[in-house]
C-alpha cells in the first residue's frame, strides 16, 4: 500500500507552477501541481491518457481551444494526444495521474 496526503507541505512558487511526485504505482504516477493565481501551464499534450482532479481552487482547463472552468472536486480524463492548457483562476492544487509510461520530466518541461 502507498499513501500520502496531497494537502500536506504545499509550497506555492511565485515564479512558476510547482510540480511534485506524490508516488508511483505499477501502472500510474501521481503528481501534485500547485498553482498561484494567474499561473499557466501552456498548451501541451502527451501520447498517453491522463486524469486531472481539482483538489483546491479553480482552473480554466483549455481543451481543443475550448475553455472549461473546473472547480474543487471536478475530475476530467483525457485520451492521449489531446492538446490542453491550464490557467489558475485562484491559488489551486491539482492532482495529475499519468501513465507509468509517461515522463514526469515532460510535465516539468511544460512550466519552464
Amino acid at each position: 500500500m502507498k499513501s500520502t496526503n496531497i494537502l500536506e507541505n504545499i509550497e506555492y512558487n511565485d515564479e512558476k507552477v510547482a510540480i511534485s511526485v506524490l508516488f508511483e504505482t505499477e501502472t500510474t504516477k501521481e503528481i501534485r501541481i500547485v498553482f498561484k493565481k494567474g499561473q499557466l501551464m501552456k498548451k501541451h499534450q502527451t501520447k498517453f491518457p491522463i486524469t486531472v482532479q481539482i483538489v483546491e481552487g479553480a482552473i480554466d482547463f483549455g481543451v481543443n481551444d475550448t475553455t472549461h472552468n473546473l472547480v474543487k472536486g471536478n475530475i476530467v480524463a483525457l485520451e492521449g494526444s489531446v492538446p490542453h492548457d491550464l490557467l489558475a483562476i485562484k491559488d489551486s492544487v491539482v492532482r495529475l495521474t499519468l501513465s507509468k509510461s509517461d515522463s514526469v520530466d515532460r510535465v516539468q518541461n511544460v512550466v519552464k
